[in-house]
């Protein structure tokens, strides 16, 4: 018996020797075997570590990592790698599509974290890097490569008992730092709780919170002289983080903020003259790396400015004027608590994701649709992609091996 079993693991070897050798992917030059793998999309090259032993050292070659970060920006601009945050029944299940592999199917990421977060949210996405909140105790977790599933766990941030907490997540290209910044605004705790019911909850007190990541612990910076919509930054550019203010009753006026990540100040951003940042159905994105807009106005109809020189106003242009169209995907009804719906949404019925690589606009429709617009011919198209959530917040991701050396790993 024992014969038998060494034998067939003497085989085994064999064969796996004979395939290495087969392959001859080993006795290519360097520099043309990592040309052959920047071609290939992050699904591949994950796939193609499991082959044998000497493609699975190709694969960790630290300069592949590297060619690939710098060139796979420039491919998620024209072949995005999208992420979809399934909203309900319960927000613990990540889904991605790939447009650069031509699938037409949603796939699931193995996350080796799930048992510890029963509920988490999307903070953002930066250099192939996920930063999700828990979104039971509104407190940052962890960094996660959902491709490589390397992550750390944050350490735990300052809680006040009732709060109300806004997160960004970045990287500077100056400092090379990756930061998470969190915002609480809060307030002394109130017995009278039947009359915090019958009118909205007022936060006058305010905190944030910097965690550099490889240091030890979160910094306090203060208070903060905003009142920030309750959702994550929306739009990362030049290493600033940005947010549309929330009204208040001695500034009426929404504006635009930016957290610089290298310096760690608030600053004030120019804001198009839309006049729509006044109401409730915004958001900001990021189109070909520019600052822009969204702005939903009467009749469905969409308004997209984009900002083509930073921090100037007068380069605020309005770009696209995109008409009011229902998917066939809406006509579905299905049944969701008010809770999330009125949490995902924040007044928003569609939403500006991203630019693909024929120039065409991909929006998403009320967490459950998502459409591609052509402005040229003014035509939309519907993607249906098999195993797709009934609800879903899609996150615009950078597939990579990128990940961070901290003190730890060091």
């Amino acid at each position: 018996m024992e014969l038998d079993v060494k034998q067939k693991v003497n085989k085994r070897s064999k064969l796996e020797d004979d395939h290495q050798q087969a392959t001859g992917m080993e006795t290519l030059p360097r520099e043309i075997v990592l040309h052959i793998l920047l071609r290939l999309p992050i699904t591949s090259l994950v796939q193609f570590k499991f082959v044998c032993r000497a493609w699975r050292a190709l694969a960790q070659d630290p300069l592949l990592a590297n060619l690939h970060n710098t060139t796979s920006t420039s491919k998620a601009e024209k072949n995005p790698c999208l992420i979809l945050h399934c909203d309900f029944p319960i927000r613990n299940q990540l889904c991605f599509i790939d447009f650069s592999d031509n699938q037409d199917k949603v796939r699931k990421f193995n996350m080796p974290f799930q048992a510890k977060m029963p509920e988490f949210d999307a903070v953002g996405s930066c250099n192939g890097l996920l930063c999700l909140s828990d979104s039971l105790f509104n407190d940052a977790i962890c960094i996660y490569n959902p491709f490589t599933r390397d992550y750390i766990e944050l350490p735990k941030s300052m809680q006040y008992p009732d709060q109300e907490v806004v997160f960004g997540f970045g990287f500077h290209p100056v400092s090379k730092e990756y930061k998470v910044i969190k915002i609480v605004y809060y307030r002394k705790s109130c017995s009278n709780s039947s009359f915090q019911r019958t009118r909205r909850v007022i936060y006058p007190r305010s905190d944030v919170q910097v965690y550099t990541v490889g240091s030890p612990a979160w910094r306090s910076k203060g208070k903060l002289a905003y009142q920030f919509v309750r959702r994550p930054s929306e739009a990362l550019v030049k290493g600033r983080l940005h947010w549309v203010t929330r009204p208040r009753r001695y500034s009426p006026v929404r504006g635009i903020v930016s957290f610089d990540i290298a310096d760690e100040q608030f600053r004030e951003v120019p804001k198009p003259d839309c006049g729509g940042l006044n109401r409730c159905n915004y958001h900001l994105t990021v189109l070909s790396g520019c600052l822009s807009v969204a702005v939903y106005g009467n009749y469905g109809k969409l308004e997209i400015w984009v900002m083509k020189d930073y921090n100037v106003k007068e380069s605020w242009a309005k770009e696209l004027n995109i008409g009011a169209y229902i998917p066939k995907g809406l006509k579905q009804s299905l049944d969701r608590p008010l809770k999330i719906w009125k949490n995902s949404l924040n007044g928003r019925v569609v939403r500006v994701v991203c630019i693909l690589e024929k120039g065409e606009i991909l929006l998403e429709y009320k967490s459950r649709v998502l459409v591609s617009y052509d402005p040229k011919c003014r035509t939309f198209n519907e993607f249906v992609f098999k195993g797709t959530p009934n609800w879903f917040q899609t996150i615009v991701h950078q597939g990579s091996f990128n990940w961070i050396d901290t003190p730890h790993d060091l």
